[in-house]
């Protein structure tokens, strides 16, 4: 049977659509390397600049002496390189036992970490708050990076996902070898699950990076994060619009190259969840 999708895929109709949608998407970003490589007065002409201009680098220099931006960027690294990493394998880990291992109360447990999705993160600042004094974390990377190790949408992702694309048959057999738990675990679970880590890895990436308001409550302004740093370019009495899209231009790129890097596997991993819902 002819799918009725195929002559849509080559209407011309479809591919003005999607020009207009990658192209609104990308302005943004484009507008601001655009206002970055002017100057402040720049932004009052009319019409605006369309066009590169001449001072990006002068403007970059002037972001890392406003600002402790170097700090910022990798203490942003090193805590969104964290949360990542731990949450892409403890949310693979749970989402196997939740998919695949029978176990009492495993029902009451999931729904249990459902149910925290649905408590507003701002309820538990001052109790939160509270604890890092007692743990002597406040200004650390300890304080933004510890309480952020497990995300309960990565272990609810990652349950549904395995359920699915990791086939019984499949840990059966891996048990009949002679696998434990843990050999099933790195051997069959990890490679069935890595679309779908990948894809859990890039969002975790980008929340953790762009995380404004705990770092801002539990860090130092000479201890900063990304986010941190780029509020301390917009303050002022008066704006420097230039100051503040240059740093913003800067502290996107690391998230260009997780997407370059990691690409082939989310787009794989979304597909395949396509293929199968």
């Amino acid at each position: 049977m002819r799918s009725p999708f195929r002559s849509l895929r080559r209407h011309p109709l479809t591919y003005l659509t999607l020009t207009a949608v990658a192209f609104f998407s990308a302005f943004p970003i484009y507008w601001s390397v655009i206002v970055a490589s002017h100057d402040n007065a720049a932004l009052a002409e009319v019409p605006p600049p369309l066009l590169p201009g001449g001072n990006f680098f002068a403007n970059v220099r002037r972001v890392f002496d406003t600002a402790p931006f170097a700090l910022a960027l990798l203490n942003s690294v090193i805590v969104a390189g964290a949360i990542t990493l731990s949450v892409m394998l403890f949310s693979t880990l749970a989402g196997f036992a939740f998919a695949k291992l029978r176990f009492r109360g495993r029902n009451v447990l999931l729904l249990l970490t459902v149910a925290t999705m649905m408590v507003p993160t701002q309820l538990g600042i001052i109790p939160l708050y509270m604890l890092m004094i007692k743990l002597e974390w406040t200004g650390t990377m300890y304080a933004v990076i510890v309480p952020a190790l497990v995300s309960a949408f990565g272990v609810f992702f990652m349950t549904q996902y395995l359920s699915r694309a990791l086939p019984t048959e499949l840990l059966e057999a891996g048990r009949m070898d002679g696998c434990g738990a843990w050999r099933l675990f790195w051997h069959v679970v990890i490679p069935a699950a890595r679309p779908a880590a990948a894809v859990l890895g890039m969002l975790t990436f980008m929340t953790a990076w762009n995380d404004y308001f705990w770092p801002l409550v539990v860090l130092t302004p000479d201890n900063p994060t990304v986010q941190v740093a780029l509020s301390q370019l917009a303050s002022g009495y008066v704006r420097d619009f230039t100051l503040g899209l240059t740093g913003t231009a800067v502290a996107t790129l690391p998230l260009v190259l997780i997407f370059v890097m990691l690409g082939k596997q989310i787009i794989g991993g979304i597909m395949q969840g396509a293929v199968k819902g």
